[in-house]
């Protein structure tokens, strides 16, 4: 298997080598357009030696949009514009000498939102809710946590939603988060 395909491969190469050879050179009494026309499906005919196998589904979509009327081509294009969210769609190669067309803005957009938007590192640990059952220790927990006397440390559990702590660096809020809701919390943060 691995042998014919390379065999097949060096075919390929000699085949392109050779037709490449045989393209005619021009000469200034030669007509301009059959000549230009004859180097262009000899090379035609070198690439697609040399070109790997294409897939039916492609070959299917290249001969069904080739086979479009024009406005039925500008209806795909815009389709496709819409879609795929491009501004302007350059179809075909540029000319040479052309700039290169831009991305479009809304991939622009995307990321500098992404590289400006600092992974958060201080949060706020909210107590959302908790269960009634289990109210006793979420209150000592908070007292310990919080450094906050009981009857402060009761009054905040009963104001849930309520932020507990301000600002913390992300451990320790998500060590925080994880006792509170040992004893029955349900906590937040953000």
């Amino acid at each position: 298997g691995a042998m014919r395909a390379l065999l097949q491969g060096t075919r390929a190469v000699s085949r392109t080598f050779s037709a490449r050879a045989a393209w005619p050179a021009c000469s200034a009494s030669s007509r301009a357009a059959r000549c230009f026309h004859e180097q262009r499906s000899l090379r035609q005919e070198a690439e697609a030696a040399s070109a790997p196998p294409k897939s039916e589904k492609v070959e299917r979509l290249a001969s069904e949009i080739a086979s479009l009327t024009l406005l039925e081509a500008a209806e795909l294009t815009e389709l496709l514009k819409e879609r795929l969210g491009v501004q302007d769609m350059m179809m075909g190669a540029p000319m040479m000498g052309a700039p290169m067309q831009a991305p479009a803005p809304a991939a622009q957009a995307d990321a500098p939102a992404e590289e400006s938007a600092p992974e958060k590192t201080e949060f706020n640990v909210i107590l959302e809710s908790y269960d009634a059952e289990t109210k006793v220790k979420l209150i000592k927990e908070v007292k310990a946590l919080t450094g906050l006397g009981l009857k402060e440390a009761k009054a905040a559990v009963e104001e849930a939603p309520k932020q507990l702590k301000a600002d913390v660096k992300k451990e320790e809020a998500e060590a925080i988060k994880a006792k509170l809701e040992a004893v029955g919390g349900k906590v937040k943060l953000n």
